[in-house]
């Protein structure tokens, strides 16, 4: 198996190849593939997988390119691991919407909308050079943000994807252990949107420990996801970390206006990153990995991988996937975030029972605004991207929706050719 990380100079990538020297017996990979433009990056990426690999006793190879079409010839999968614009794109999501007293976040709100112009058609033009070199068969594991939107454009364009987050595999490692369980053995009733996410189960053996998580473990929780144990409790459902961007959305802009933006924190390890991957001595995952973000992001790909490639076996995940008719006030190809089978004829969403008002909401209010993300970033304009913005929950109001516009065309103008012959 020929396996290819798009976006292969990332800091992720190690992350991603100690995983696959963990799972040798059931992910046999011969070839690894790291695809990049920043060829000084990639050369340290990729020598320090190359150890990780031998350090481990892995037979497979790993081979570095900038050529996109001789890294993806001959892949069973391709991941995909973009960040348009770096982090100095990243800083600019996460600050420019405080000044209307918006939330920045590279992936919710305006900062999520800019992340999006500038992602999907690079994204989509890599999966059409796939297609014509790999072949229609070979699978996209999408891993970029914001995945939900990224998701459906590989979808509707009819590309053989499916869209992985880390939130869901985390959340399991991490509960299990409250538990004192192993983690295979936790399910999790997950349902949502990307980012947009509640546990309203999370069984062993058939077991909901759900409420006992609620009441024993409601201070962890609560540390965990940033939001109060007693609204969760009230809830009877815990959400994901990304909900405190709407449920404390003020208090949350108030931290923001005071505190280091995530981008210059994460521009920092990944320097001392690089700095250690080129050390030749050393030979394993640093612990600084783990402050890089994406915990558990290897062992969900290389999962997914498997059972998207390793035979005709039936696996349960949480993916990003197309609705059908899972939720059933939602469009057809909408993109959700359940637990789904996945085999290698890719990934169905299980039935989910009925949702509660409380997020069904939410959900659909979401999804609106995701739509006319995708509709802004496939055929352009400003007005599409204050459409958008106006349809977002957490913006909502025209004049705010307008300056936000403006701003983020500005600030985006060089990853936008349709921006570039507008005013300031």
């Amino acid at each position: 198996m020929k396996l290819t990380v798009v976006g292969g100079g990332s800091t992720y990538t190690p992350e991603l190849v100690d995983g696959i020297a963990g799972r040798r017996t059931s992910l046999a990979v011969d070839e690894i593939v790291l695809v990049d433009p920043d060829e000084e990056r990639l050369d340290v990426v990729g020598a320090f997988s190359r150890r990780l690999l031998e350090n481990a006793d892995h037979p497979a190879r790993i081979r570095t390119t900038s050529d996109l079409e001789e890294g993806v010839d001959g892949a069973s999968a391709v991941l995909l691991q973009l960040r348009v614009g770096g982090q100095a794109a990243r800083a600019q999501d996460e600050t420019f919407p405080l000044m209307c007293d918006c939330v920045g976040q590279e992936t919710t709100g305006a900062g999520g909308l800019a992340k999006a112009l500038r992602t999907v058609p690079v994204v989509l033009d890599i999966a059409e050079r796939v297609r014509a070199i790999a072949g229609d068969d070979t699978w996209i594991v999408n891993f970029t943000n914001p995945v939900g939107i990224v998701t459906r454009a590989l979808l509707q364009a009819g590309h053989r994807a499916v869209g992985l987050c880390n939130v869901a595999i985390t959340f399991q490692r991490w509960t299990s252990a409250l538990l004192g369980v192993e983690p295979e053995s936790v399910k999790l009733e997950h349902v949502g949107l990307n980012h947009l996410t509640w546990e309203r189960g999370v069984f062993v053996d058939g077991v909901d420990r759900l409420p006992e998580l609620l009441a024993d473990h409601g201070d962890a929780l609560a540390d965990h996801i940033g939001l109060p144990a007693s609204l969760m409790r009230r809830l009877g459902m815990v959400p994901s970390y990304y909900l405190k961007y709407f449920y404390d959305h003020d208090d949350v802009v108030r931290k923001q206006k005071t505190d280091a933006p995530r981008a210059e924190v994460v521009a920092n390890v990944e320097k001392e990153l690089l700095g250690i991957y080129r050390d030749v001595n050393v030979v394993t995952k640093p612990e600084q990995l783990s402050q890089r973000g994406g915990a558990y992001y290897s062992e969900a790909a290389v999962q997914l991988v498997h059972a998207l490639t390793g035979g005709t076996g039936a696996e349960q995940h949480v993916v990003n996937v197309r609705n059908g008719r899972t939720l059933p006030f939602l469009p057809e190809d909408a993109v959700i975030e359940v637990p789904s089978v996945v085999t290698n004829q890719g990934a169905q969403a299980l039935p989910v029972d009925p949702l509660q008002p409380a997020i069904s909401g939410l959900i659909s209010h979401v999804t609106a605004y995701e739509y006319l993300a995708l509709d802004a970033a496939v055929r352009g304009g400003r007005d599409r991207v204050a459409d958008a913005l106006l349809a977002h929950p957490l913006i909502g109001q025209h004049a705010i929706a307008d300056e936000l516009a403006d701003e983020l065309v500005a600030r985006n103008r060089d990853f936008l050719p349709w921006a570039k012959g507008q005013g300031a």
